[in-house]
């Protein structure tokens, strides 16, 4: 789209739309992501724009019948459909490309014209919704009557029957969710409640702890939390932490290290407690697709994190899987000053959900090529990063954590004989352990700690 750049990713939460309050009369409240791209769907005549005005901004809904009368001052002139459509896809790309909720208010009846506006929430890593008005002809025929521009009973015959073909077609094509609206009454009161993604938390100010990678280190993990004023059992799982304060542990919890059981047993408590926040890093990853039962190397420490896992209770296994399936792909907080991702984040990719913004945070931005180690190689992201938010990350040990861009890796490869590290926030010191011994040889060749694997290996 004209190659511009991309805008600021993070503004300041927003009021909520005007309208009703979030529960109407019905009892009945939609939920939606506070950021998605939502297609209204519908005949001419089914409600659709009043749905519109009724729970989103002006600004936030594109019409197709505005976009006409914009170009030609009316809205019924069907020659200008193409560029109605056209300005309308690009007002939508700079929308979401600002982080932007955008409603589209069309008849979206044909899949290829659905398709489209997907695409362009894929590009900006948005859910998408589909609200479906599905109300009976003859109350659709009633107020096609009552409108000041009437569609013809032939054009809504034909979108009568596009909608019922199109109806089986909706499932499949890839929405967060949808919302099939059948009774008039029902939408005329319906409430509309947005919901913060859950990565999303600019509201938690701190403070912090943000712990880079433990990989089964127990020992140096007590250490590490007593060091920063945390107050840990004898038995090394119980943890109080100082008054206010979080730790915040940025993956890698198992694998390599000698007791992963322990530590995990010490996360979850904490996490359970309300003592930490957690993200899962890609070692945590390819664990919970095998406790899954999904197909995955047992490599680089898994097999025998499995086995010791194995050794314990079902009911923990499964709590580790839940643990794991529950943690968002990465964390932005305290006002969007800080973004907390096992592997880094890009700004553009901050604070959305998508496949690509997941895979990012866990194993950073792969070329497909190795290097001289034979690992794989990766963009340098933080050289690069220009973005307001502090980005705090791990996943590629380094011999000392060091601002970058206004980014810091505080991975200081513990489990390779090097430190564990923490980032307190926000005031930006580091407080770190060495390692007890060295407990896995490094991946890199000569000694070095700067290497990992992707999801491959």
């Amino acid at each position: 789209m004209g190659g511009m750049p991309d805008p600021p990713d993070l503004p300041a939460p927003e009021s909520p739309a005007p309208g009703p309050s979030p529960s109407g009369e019905s009892g009945r409240v939609l939920q939606i992501p506070d950021f998605c791209l939502v297609l209204l769907v519908g005949p001419a005549g089914s409600g659709k724009s009043s749905l519109a005005a009724r729970h989103f901004r002006p600004t936030e809904i594109l019409s197709s019948d505005r976009a006409r009368a914009w170009i030609t001052d009316d809205e019924a002139e069907q020659g200008a459909t193409a560029d109605a459509f056209e300005l309308l896809h690009r007002l939508a790309d700079r929308r979401l490309a600002w982080r932007r909720l955008t409603v589209v208010d069309a008849t979206n009846l044909e899949s290829a014209r659905r398709t489209e506006w997907l695409a362009i929430a894929r590009r900006h890593h948005a859910e998408a919704v589909a609200l479906v008005l599905d109300h009976p002809p003859s109350v659709v025929r009633e107020r096609n009557q009552a409108r000041s521009r009437k569609v013809s009973p032939k054009v809504l015959d034909l979108h009568f029957g596009r909608f019922r073909a199109e109806l089986p077609a909706l499932q499949k094509e890839g929405y967060r969710a949808i919302h099939l609206l059948e009774d008039p009454h029902i939408v005329e009161t319906l409430g509309l409640s947005r919901v913060p993604l859950p990565v999303d938390h600019r509201q938690d100010p701190g403070p912090f702890d943000l712990v880079g990678d433990v990989h089964g280190c127990h020992g140096e993990l007590v250490e590490l939390l007593e060091k920063l004023g945390y107050l840990v059992a004898t038995d090394g799982l119980r943890v109080v932490p100082p008054s206010g304060r979080r730790a915040l542990f940025l993956g890698d919890l198992v694998d390599r290290g000698p007791e992963p059981v322990q530590v995990l047993s010490l996360v979850m408590g904490m996490v359970e407690a309300g003592h930490a926040l957690c993200l899962p890093g890609n070692h945590d990853d390819r664990l919970t697709r095998a406790l899954m039962g999904r197909p995955v190397q047992t490599l680089h420490g898994l097999q025998a994190t499995l086995e010791q896992l194995n050794a314990q209770e079902p009911s923990f296994r499964e709590r580790v899987r839940g643990f794991f399936e529950g943690l968002p792909s990465h964390l932005v907080l305290d006002s969007g000053n800080l973004v907390a991702a096992h592997a880094g984040l890009r700004e553009n990719l901050q604070n959305r959900e998508s496949k690509r913004v997941r895979a990012f945070c866990l194993y950073g931005d792969p070329t497909g090529r190795l290097d001289s180690d034979g690992l794989p190689e990766r963009r340098d992201w933080a050289r690069e990063y220009r973005g307001r938010a502090a980005v705090v990350y791990g996943h590629t040990p380094v011999n000392s954590p060091k601002w970058l861009n206004n980014t810091i890796n505080v991975d200081t490869g513990c489990v390779f004989g090097g430190r564990l590290s923490a980032l307190r926030w926000p005031e930006r010191e580091l407080v770190s352990v060495p390692a007890r011994q060295v407990w896995c040889e490094s991946p890199r060749g000569g000694g070095g700690l700067a290497g990992e694997e992707s999801e491959g290996g």
